[in-house]
């Protein structure tokens, strides 16, 4: 038997699980793990519970310790710099005046790279950009063309229906939506009806849609 427990991060509504075999944890205890070589700050939501370990198709990440007010002060300092990073790169994007939309950004490999994400309609010569960011921060700077689902999930929002967007609450993975989904349903084809915020076929017509 292992034990795992539930774990959110920032405001997404996905929960994520991870091992906690070498420390008990409660609900709403802020804690730090380790996923892909980085450290992040989540918060429990579900209690640790004791699992058959076959259950478990991949080797789960480890809850490494409960977080301290140190942790939280220097998470909180890492987004403040990241929204500095994000302002920076905003305005040296419209003073050379290209052709794309900065999303988000992201530092990573415990403070060793900055990534930003960026959004454009095709391909940007961003290499005088990326040499001002290089200068400014002395870090590995990467640019990431992401698309407009991407963007969704990002800046979140809500649908239609009035709950959050699927693909920022609960959805890991974006699946393929055609518009046969919509036909088999018996939904009326307008745009505005069976689209999302992003523009793209909502990715809810999924849900109900069975294979033949």
């Amino acid at each position: 038997m292992v034990k795992i427990a539930g774990v959110r991060f920032d405001k997404e509504d996905i929960v994520y699980f991870f091992r906690s075999d070498s420390i008990e944890v409660r609900k709403e205890d802020c804690c730090i793990v380790e996923e892909e070589d980085e450290e992040k700050l989540g918060t429990v939501v579900m209690e640790t519970t004791s699992v058959e370990e076959a259950c478990i198709a991949d080797a789960l990440p480890s809850i490494i310790r409960l977080a301290t007010d140190t942790d939280k002060e220097n998470f909180n300092k890492l987004h403040e710099r990241e929204i500095k990073a994000f302002d920076f790169c905003q305005k040296r994007v419209l003073q050379r005046d290209l052709p794309m939309k900065l999303v988000k950004v992201k530092y990573v490999n415990n403070r060793e790279k900055i990534i930003f994400y960026f959004r454009a309609e095709g391909r940007v010569d961003f290499r005088e950009l990326v040499k001002d960011l290089a200068q400014k921060f002395r870090v590995r700077i990467e640019l990431k063309q992401i698309g407009v689902r991407d963007e969704a999930k990002i800046l979140e929002g809500f649908g239609p229906c009035g709950r959050p967007f699927c693909c920022a609450s609960f959805l890991k993975e974006f699946c393929p939506i055609s518009i046969r989904m919509a036909k088999k349903q018996n939904m009326i084809l307008n745009p505005s009806k069976i689209s999302g915020v992003c523009g793209k076929l909502m990715c809810c017509l999924s849900y109900e849609h069975r294979e033949e």
